[in-house]
């Protein structure tokens, strides 16, 4: 039976884990490998690592860092940063990994989701949209960022999630850049409208500070990946360093909650 996923999603810098806000100034908070270590005792569902530096400094994936990772892993593993070719995609399914996202490659060259999806199946093909407010006096709506926001791109956010679906994405990530870290909540009206158009497995990052926030998200947009980061690595007011994740139960009460919503709402 299919089941809302609750995914941690650990962002590496120079080597470290790091945090940050609204995609600016990553703190560090530990070494990628522990945090990997501590998820698997509390059994997550699912872990994203993103390389925040590869695509941004325009190097290639770190292979010894994913098979390390990959090894040290017990539940799926999605992989981003640096990836531009469906050869390196395919080394990464290699070394252990289940998924492979891409960003800033599938929109400068949208032929490669395809390419990917041909190397490595669309189960394995992972398209994350970083999406921001658009600003200015006259400007509304929402633009899609690339190399950690700082480049913006003139597409619509929702063609383009449809166009890599059709292209072959076997899952969209919708990362909301101006609730990183924020811990604020998910935008859930723009969840529900990406969940309106997609017709493949989606998951919103961005803005989670509570279980609650969780449970929101998944009674407004039903079957999807609820992502976080500063909720499973910070705990209390002060936001100490601290890997934690919902105990098996009180997951389930999460997804529970969610679903009677969602079923109530219609």
């Amino acid at each position: 039976m299919l089941r809302p996923r609750i995914i941690p999603c650990l962002l590496v810098h120079e080597g470290g884990l790091v945090k940050t806000v609204q995609f600016k100034d990553p703190k560090y908070v530990g070494d990628p490998i522990n945090a990997v270590k501590i998820f698997n005792e509390k059994e997550a569902d699912e872990l994203v690592v993103l390389d925040i530096d590869a695509s941004a400094n325009g190097v290639e994936p770190d292979f010894q860092m994913i098979a390390h990772l990959a090894a040290e892993c017990r539940m799926p593993l999605c992989y981003g940063g640096g990836v531009t070719t469906a050869a390196q995609a395919n080394k990464i399914i290699g070394l252990g990994v289940e998924k492979v996202a891409i960003s800033a490659a599938a929109i400068d060259n949208p032929t490669l989701v395809s390419e990917m999806a041909a190397a490595i199946g669309s189960q394995s093909v992972v398209v994350i949209l970083d999406v921001k407010k658009k600003t200015g006096l006259f400007k509304k709506g929402y633009e899609l960022t690339s190399h950690n926001a700082k480049k913006s791109h003139k597409v619509d956010i929702f063609e383009f999630a449809a166009a890599m679906e059709r292209a072959g994405a076997g899952e969209i990530i919708i990362n909301m850049v101006d609730r990183d870290g924020m811990m604020d909540g998910y935008d859930i009206e723009l969840a529900k409208e990406f969940r309106d158009i997609l017709n493949i497995p989606m998951t919103i990052l961005g803005g989670a500070g509570s279980h609650d926030h969780i449970e929101d998200v998944i009674a407004n947009c039903g079957i999807i990946g609820a992502s976080a980061g500063s909720l499973f690595v910070f705990k209390g007011p002060y936001k100490a360093v601290l890997i934690n994740y919902p105990e098996p139960a009180k997951k389930d009460v999460i997804s529970a909650n969610a679903m009677q919503r969602l079923g109530a709402n219609g």
